[in-house]
């Protein structure tokens, strides 16, 4: 999850900063986010959606991925 790129991400932008003042150039921008990973029995994408637009994320302001791994 990230913040929509409208939003400001202010961790990002002082990460970014952080990253500039110890010497590390050409360092654009920085976005911040998070992964929460779920073990489940069975992986239905459907409730995967409902978990993250009732309680994971803010779909207000932030973005999401759902990805499945084996």
């Amino acid at each position: 999850m990230t913040l929509k790129p409208a939003l400001l991400d202010s961790a990002g932008r002082t990460v970014g900063d952080s990253l500039a003042r110890l010497g590390f150039d050409g360092v654009r921008s920085v976005r911040i986010g998070k992964i929460i990973e779920l073990e489940m029995d069975e992986v239905d994408p459907t409730q995967v959606k409902a978990m993250c637009e009732r309680l994971l994320a803010n779909p207000v302001i932030e973005d999401y991925v759902i990805e499945e791994s084996d």
